[in-house]
């Protein structure tokens, strides 16, 4: 019997039934309609679906109404008779489809919608989501889990794909993933959803894919052991007005450092208001500066400028998101065998810059400053970034130093102004992510060591590449940004 039929049937019966009745068969003739049983669920395709990139039309390019096919995986818009997806289903007689967008699915070109609870894994891969419980057990477990296509993985620990030459990103997103506090807030959308950004603006285009990416990292449930990264890396394409691109290669600092204040800007934060990132991330400073004469001037100017109030040293306060580590300059002598001698220094020689007494001369277009620096704040998350590049005019150099570090245990209370040791009670950190650079400074590749507080193991992730990793391996290696967690 048609709907039509149905309604009228029902309507002739009206007179004699109460509301409530009537209510109750017209909605269920409606139900009936919607949820009826779809006999191609059999042919979807789930080895095939793949919801890491754009959500585009694969022939009128267009994002609106977009449905996935589920039986070959490719993006098709609307679902009317001449629509694109419509078309596809009857050329080629794939029936089941899903709208990107409501994750409805649909059965065409019946053009019916379908409910079946066999397909809820599907959505859940699209659009994941984390209860407040979930995030509170991430770390306290190291459960494997199964993907469709049969591999074993840790959520957290999962490869990310190399569009092209975008590893020095995936390295920094990696990083930024196993920071809990980070994490945990990018995982409940609620947590941004209502932050209001003005009218045009598309910075928050950065927010709203970094928690997706978040979101797809940690599902345990999904098809593949790996993640694509497409749809963040085209928002920072989009975000940075093209200065980090996939197709080529990056400088992990300088795009980290973009990323941090981008993404501080677009979650509402400002240098008074704080956001996620200021939370978990920002220490604070003392600088001493002292200006110095030029060194062309003849001894007796250079005393007299010395004595006035422009070249006394002056001290001011400041925030930072990351220290900045200097390594000594690497020999350029080779010993007895001909082979380059590679350099090692301590952690604790370069972490000397900040000890308040260590001088450093910063030459600028115009003038020279010696600096001094002393820490008078610590956060519960603290970035280095050990400075391996040096660019002129012609070219960038690389500096090989190994730097010597423990794991665990490092104890930062010496770099703290007398007050600060005072009122901060815990000043010794952990390790929790290494970032590598290695080769030829333009060229060259990026990995990054992970630790998974679930399982207490090092892993390390070059691209799709995760294999787990000794400890002490992870200190022979050029190490370029580490991220430190403070011990409760």
């Amino acid at each position: 019997m048609s709907l039509k039929r149905e309604r009228d049937a029902i309507e002739d019966d009206e007179d004699n039934e109460d509301e409530v009745t009537v209510k109750f068969r017209r909605g269920r003739v409606v139900e009936d309609r919607r949820s009826r049983h779809c006999p191609y669920l059999d042919t979807i395709n789930r080895s095939v679906l793949d919801f890491d990139f754009e959500k585009l039309c694969s022939i009128s390019l267009s994002h609106i109404n977009v449905y996935a096919c589920l039986i070959c995986g490719k993006y098709f818009q609307g679902r009317g008779q001449k629509s694109h997806a419509y078309t596809h289903s009857v050329q080629f007689s794939h029936h089941v489809f899903l709208n990107l967008h409501t994750l409805k699915f649909y059965c065409l070109p019946d053009n019916y919608e379908i409910i079946d609870s066999s397909l809820e894994d599907i959505t859940y891969v699209l659009k994941p989501t984390f209860t407040k419980q979930h995030i509170e057990g991430l770390d306290k477990h190291g459960k494997l889990y199964r993907a469709y296509d049969g591999t074993t993985y840790l959520p957290g620990i999962v490869g990310l794909n190399n569009i092209k030459a975008n590893d020095y990103a995936n390295a920094v997103l990696q990083a930024f993933s196993n920071v809990p506090p980070l994490r945990n807030y990018f995982l409940e959308e609620e947590n941004y959803r209502g932050i209001r950004r003005p009218p045009g603006d598309i910075m928050f285009l950065l927010v709203q894919r970094f928690g997706e990416l978040m979101r797809k990292l940690w599902n345990p449930r999904n098809f593949k052991a790996h993640v694509s990264p497409h749809e963040m890396l085209q928002a920072v394409v989009l975000c940075s007005k093209k200065n980090f691109q996939i197709t080529k290669q990056g400088d992990a600092v300088d795009f980290m450092t973009w990323f941090l204040n981008a993404l501080h800007g677009a979650l509402g934060g400002t240098k008074k208001k704080p956001s996620i990132l200021t939370k978990v991330f920002q220490g604070s400073m003392r600088i001493f500066s002292k200006k110095l004469p030029h060194p062309d001037l003849p001894p007796e100017e250079k005393e007299a400028l010395l004595v006035t109030e422009e070249y006394q040293e002056q001290m001011s306060e400041s925030t930072f998101l990351f220290l900045t580590l200097d390594l000594p300059t690497a020999p350029l002598y080779k010993d007895e065998k001909e082979q380059l001698i590679i350099p090692q220094v301590p952690l604790f020689n370069i972490l000397g810059k900040f000890n308040g007494s260590t001088e450093k001369e910063y030459k600028t277009y115009k003038e020279n400053f010696l600096k001094k620096f002393q820490l008078t704040k610590l956060p519960p998350y603290l970035i280095f970034c050990i400075k391996r590049f040096t660019k002129n005019n012609f070219f960038v150099e690389k500096n090989p130093t190994i730097v010597n570090f423990p794991i665990t245990n490092v104890d930062l209370r010496e770099y703290l102004t007398e007050e600060a040791q005072v009122t901060e009670k815990n000043t010794t950190y952990d390790l929790i992510a290494n970032v590598v650079h290695d080769g030829k400074p333009t060229e060259g590749s990026y990995r990054i060591h992970v630790l998974h507080h679930g399982t207490g193991k090092w892993y390390e992730m070059q691209d799709l590449q995760v294999t787990d990793i000794l400890p002490q391996m992870i200190t022979l290696s050029e190490a370029y940004i580490q991220i430190w967690k403070r011990q409760n």
